[in-house]
């Protein structure tokens, strides 16, 4: 259990990525065999990179991977080092919380409104639930990494920031 708690995020992008794969394969297969496409797939696939995104900035989240200028940060004696990681934490996770509760009023407004997706004619909020969610799970894996980093200020070895 504590694999699937660890690694969330990694289990849901290897479920959607093959899912994606899959999906992409039988409308290759149908319109080679058929000269028809699968039009919906279009509309799946395209929510499902937008998920394998979100939950794939999750994994670089958790491994301090994100695109970072850190010149300031590797220049600075590890007391002022601390007080950097402390801003660009708060700054992250008030941006985190913030993209989570306007992609959850997004759900909430197409949920309200009835609207449909293009292809499927689902509800339009099937796809925009995992949004917040996923910024989340972001958020929450930034705060883990920035706590392990917090911890390693100082010391010899070059925190990832």
């Amino acid at each position: 259990m504590s694999f699937v708690l660890r690694d969330a995020e990694k289990i849901v992008c290897a479920v959607i990525l093959l899912a994606m794969t899959l999906l992409g394969f039988a409308n290759v297969v149908v319109r080679y065999l058929t000269n028809y496409s699968l039009a919906a797939t279009e509309e799946l696939l395209t929510n499902g990179f937008l998920l394998l995104t979100i939950f794939g900035a999750a994994i670089a989240a958790r491994k301090g991977e994100h695109l970072a200028v850190t010149i300031v940060y590797d220049l600075s004696p590890p007391r002022a080092r601390k007080a950097i990681l402390i801003v660009a934490n708060v700054l992250s996770v008030v941006l985190l919380l913030l993209a989570a509760w306007f992609c959850w009023q997004l759900a909430m407004n197409e949920y309200r409104s009835g609207l449909r997706s293009y292809g499927l004619q689902l509800p339009a909020w099937y796809y925009s639930a995992g949004l917040p969610l996923g910024f989340l799970l972001v958020m929450v894996r930034f705060v883990q990494h920035a706590v392990d980093t917090w911890r390693g200020v100082g010391d010899e070895v070059q925190p990832d920031v």
